[in-house]
């Protein structure tokens, strides 16, 4: 369910600018923003995907609960990031919010009418949809090939692409969360975070070790096969 953000001051996006898209005409569009509070859902797996997304302020993960009952975490989305693209007519995943998160918001019937117009949007939508296929690919080979110890350094090495600020890595989802991504067990992530600390590739700040400083980028990707 929705929970609408109180109206401030600062204007509402209604551009494809605004929604981090590049556009010939800078369309008018219109944008809608939204709070979600933490551990609400934003679209479930199967539902009619009517809208595409883009992260303001939070994180979000898309996952899928298997017959066993067992959650399968797709894909974490961050600030800037635009999910929910789809495609058919219906979301594969379920989205939820990690953290107290504002997203925009935008139909997507408006997008696709935009692409046939516009060549930088279409050429946009393409770009998105070959990096989740891109993303795909290297999670199922994360899952499949790679040691668990493999699994987290290539897992800090995005979070370190995508959240390092000022030297420190502030983790939004849990080890739980983490876990869930990677296909291991939450003993077996603790296990690997704190071997790479006893090795000296990361440090801990604050009590909640959910901001990691990395300490030797090196190393840390020797141990990520694959990077």
């Amino acid at each position: 369910m929705f929970v609408r953000i109180a109206t401030d001051r600062s204007p509402r996006p209604n551009s494809l600018r605004d929604f981090g898209m590049t556009c010939s005409s800078n369309t008018i569009v219109s944008l809608s923003e939204f709070t979600y509070k933490k551990g609400t859902e934003v679209y479930g797996e199967k539902e009619p995907a009517e809208y595409v997304y883009q992260v303001k302020v939070g994180a979000v993960r898309s996952y899928k609960l298997l017959t066993d009952g067992r959650r399968q975490i797709g894909a974490f989305h961050l600030p800037g990031d635009i999910f929910g693209l789809e495609n058919d007519g219906a979301h594969r995943f379920t989205a939820e919010a990690i953290i107290d998160t504002t997203v925009h918001l935008i139909k997507r019937q408006s997008l696709e009418m935009v692409a046939k117009s516009d060549v930088m949007v279409a050429k946009n939508l393409f770009r998105m949809t070959t990096a989740n296929l891109h993303h795909a690919e290297d999670h199922m080979l994360l899952l499949g090939r790679k040691t668990s110890l493999e699994r987290v350094a290539a897992f800090l090495l995005e979070m370190d692409k995508r959240l390092t600020a000022a030297g420190v890595i502030a983790l939004p989802m849990s080890r739980r969360d983490i876990a869930d991504y990677l296909g291991l067990t939450l003993e077996t992530v603790s296990r690997a975070l704190s071997r790479l600390h006893e090795l000296g590739v990361l440090g801990f700040v604050g009590n909640t070790q959910r901001q990691i400083v990395l300490q030797d980028r090196a190393k840390l990707a020797s141990l990520d096969l694959q990077s």
